[in-house]
């Protein structure tokens, strides 16, 4: 699927959360977490969505080239537009802003940035974790410590740029996961 095949916002019954931040920063966990006990304290119908880039990484045993980032930040989008077609609510572990994040950063890139800002806008409430959490190596996909400060602003401007209200998430451990439950229930008015 090409970018231009990026699947259109989820249905109107359905409210996704999406978490963006940098490398190494939680999301993966915070997903898990966040649905389940969204889905225990409200009763909803929760699932996340994870991150298909480090599902491919693994499948290929390598990171992807420029011209195969449109159809990872494609595939994303789908999954989480299918997971919506069953549940209340979808946590998405990054969404195609993440993808066209990374585009700019390693290739000098934004062909998927319009679309991706488009599509994020569609999202029911945007979190993005700060980079509070000690750094934890993963040679297939992440580049080092020392990218989540550029990787960071470039997702605070992309945002910005699509005049997308973010929540931060911090904290360790419990705190980070009762921040981010915080923000959902006030940006979603569960109560």
């Amino acid at each position: 699927m090409s970018a231009g095949g990026m699947n259109p916002a989820p249905n109107g019954a359905c409210r996704v959360v999406a978490l963006l931040g940098a490398e190494s920063t939680g999301k993966t966990a915070l997903a898990q977490e966040l649905a389940q006990a969204l889905q225990q304290q409200h009763g909803l119908r929760c699932t996340w969505v994870s991150e298909w880039l480090r599902e491919w990484c693994e499948r290929e045993g390598r990171t992807p080239q420029p011209e195969e980032q449109a159809d990872i930040a494609a595939e994303q989008t789908r999954r989480i537009a299918m997971a919506c077609e069953h549940h209340d609510i979808v946590v998405a572990d990054t969404t195609a802003v993440m993808t066209a994040v990374y585009s700019q950063l390693l290739f000098k890139d934004t062909a998927l940035m319009d679309q991706a800002q488009r599509l994020q806008r569609s999202y029911s409430l945007t979190l993005v974790t700060a980079n509070d959490l000690p750094w934890v190596p993963d040679p297939m996909i992440r580049d080092g410590a020392h990218v989540r400060e550029p990787v960071r602003a470039l997702v605070m401007q992309a945002l910005q740029d699509a005049g997308v209200q973010a929540r931060e998430v911090q904290g360790l451990g419990p705190q980070r996961l009762a921040c981010a439950v915080g923000h959902v229930r006030e940006g979603l008015g569960l109560y």
